[in-house]
């Protein structure tokens, strides 16, 4: 009799060791996949025995009670998190819950270009992977009113970046988290201006650092292009920067920049209104930001650019008109080379 307990005893260990075997075997065994690459969609709320199902829902090939059990016998069932996830060929069961658990939902990113208008980072944005479109239809105005801007002009107010997001995640959100972190850069950019500066808000900081963004060739000439806006602020002198003029003209600028353009009267026309114009042109980085705020010490009032990306400045008429004949023979449309004169 005992010799038959025995065996029965030893028979049912061999087979737990037999089961904990293949278990241990099937959760290193990668998924069979109806694709290269399944989203999974986890909503808040879903039992441990719901995100089996949705495993399986997605079209993977598991037995959506055999992987309840495995979430179960981890002991980390109760720790895995809503989300988008995205599974691609080789995840096996125990990396699925180890992705679930950690919460590594499938993320993308899109780039907010420095010097972008707008009407740019919109089209990027309807364009990004996986981003859902919660905007499309809506005008500038009611999109600005929607962030909690109404009435605000949307240029400028977003900060230029590279975003990442859950795959899913839509571009409101995307929207107030730029608009929040130029809240943010501009807060601390202002924070930190010289004391003699020729601005006397945030907001005319922010439109300034877009000129100055827009007409910077090499990072070193920031701080003195913002001089020479500052100098001829002081004096009431226009500052006579095409790119506000090219911002003026909108869709009508055909990539050529005539005279008859700079006579063009518009609000952002800095050849014929003096100061600043009423909006941004463009979304400015961190560093056009600080130069806005913190110029050189200069008494520069002209600059035009040397053909290789850097400009000279000059504090008199004569310099400059010297420096145009020397870098510029027979003139030029570019945007960057005709500013400051």
């Amino acid at each position: 009799m005992r010799r038959f307990f025995l065996t029965i005893f030893l028979l049912a260990a061999l087979a737990v060791l037999g089961l904990g075997a293949a278990g241990l075997w099937w959760v290193n065994q990668p998924l069979r996949l109806p694709a290269p690459s399944v989203d999974l969609s986890i909503e808040p709320g879903t039992t441990p025995r719901g995100i089996a199902q949705a495993v399986a829902d997605t079209g993977v090939d598991v037995p959506p009670q055999l992987l309840y059990w495995w979430f179960r016998f981890s002991g980390q069932d109760r720790q895995m998190r809503a989300g988008s996830y995205e599974m691609e060929r080789g995840i096996t069961p125990r990396t699925l819950l180890a992705v679930l658990v950690r919460g590594e939902e499938a993320t993308r990113s899109v780039v907010l270009v420095e010097g972008w208008n707008f009407r740019q980072m919109r089209a990027a944005l309807a364009k990004a992977d996986q981003l859902k479109p919660d905007t499309i239809g809506l005008s500038d105005e009611e999109l600005m009113a929607r962030l909690g801007r109404p009435g605000q002009h949307p240029e400028g107010r977003f900060f230029p970046d590279t975003y990442t997001y859950s795959k899913g995640s839509t571009d409101f959100k995307l929207f107030q988290r730029a608009m929040r972190a130029m809240d943010k850069k501009l807060e601390a950019a202002w924070a930190a201006r010289s004391s003699d500066i020729a601005l006397k808000t945030p907001d005319e900081a922010l439109i300034l650092a877009s000129i100055v963004e827009k007409e910077t060739g090499k990072a070193q000439d920031r701080a003195e292009i913002s001089a020479v806006f500052h100098n001829r602020l002081r004096i009431g002198m226009p500052l006579q920067t095409d790119p506000t003029v090219i911002y003026g003209l909108g869709q009508r600028y055909e990539g050529n920049l005539r005279k008859k353009d700079l006579q063009t009267d518009t609000p952002w026309n800095t050849y014929t209104r003096n100061g600043l114009p009423p909006t941004p042109i463009a979304m400015p980085g961190k560093a056009a930001l600080l130069a806005a705020v913190q110029p050189a010490q200069s008494k520069s009032l002209y600059f035009v650019s040397r053909g290789d990306g850097t400009s000279q400045f000059s504090s008199s008429l004569d310099e400059h008109n010297r420096a145009v004949n020397r870098y510029q023979r027979g003139g030029t449309t570019d945007p960057n080379q005709r500013s400051g004169q």
